[in-house]
């Protein structure tokens, strides 16, 4: 678990992405004026621009993922080679680097060919990229994540991530899978399926 430093390293990188969205020119909250708890409509202009949506889930499985692979890294590895304990003490730092991660991504995201790539290729095809609002949420649905990881058995951990998918499946017919398939290499019977919904 995260010591006071780690915890507002994390604050810090959470504020500096706020600026460089900020800087970006990315619209505070969605641009129809409200702010909304949960929006569940995919295909919409106000997808990506409230606090929580269908996409929340993923950024939730984000984090369990980066926990994953802090404990492989920073625990499991140097247990089983004593030699590598240095790399243990960095285990320490790993919400902070999983919180630059996620900001390194939400601010990618945000940049206008990311946001013509998903236009093109993904079930986001009126996609105009995230509300300021909605990216913060993003990395603190990422956090949470984490820190849920942390808490379970990793048996648990990867049941809710498998259910969290199929959720989102079911509900949208994406989901972090295909969203990071279809991002990368487009599948043209994929596409048309998630058109269908």
């Amino acid at each position: 678990m995260p010591h006071r430093a780690a915890i507002i390293a994390t604050l810090i990188i959470i504020a500096a992405s706020v600026a460089i969205l900020f800087a970006m020119d990315r619209p505070p909250i969605c641009e129809c004026g409200t702010v909304k708890l949960w929006h569940g409509t995919v295909q919409s202009s106000e997808n990506s621009q409230h606090i929580t949506d269908w996409y929340s889930p993923s950024h939730f499985i984000h984090g369990m993922i980066m926990y994953a692979l802090a404990w492989v890294l920073w625990v499991r590895i140097p247990s089983r080679n004593p030699g590598l304990g240095m790399l243990g003490k960095l285990a320490v730092w790993a919400l902070p680097i999983a919180a630059a991660l996620e900001a390194a991504w939400e601010i990618s995201e945000n940049t206008q060919t990311v946001i013509d790539r998903y236009r093109e290729v993904t079930i986001s095809w009126g996609y105009s990229g995230d509300s300021i609002l909605n990216s913060a949420s993003d990395i603190g649905w990422m956090i949470i994540g984490f820190l849920v990881a942390a808490r379970l058995p990793w048996k648990v951990a990867v049941g809710l991530a498998i259910f969290l998918e199929l959720l989102a499946l079911y509900a949208m017919r994406d989901n972090l899978a295909l969203n990071v398939l279809m991002l990368f290499w487009p599948i043209e019977a994929v596409a048309q399926w998630q058109g269908m919904g």
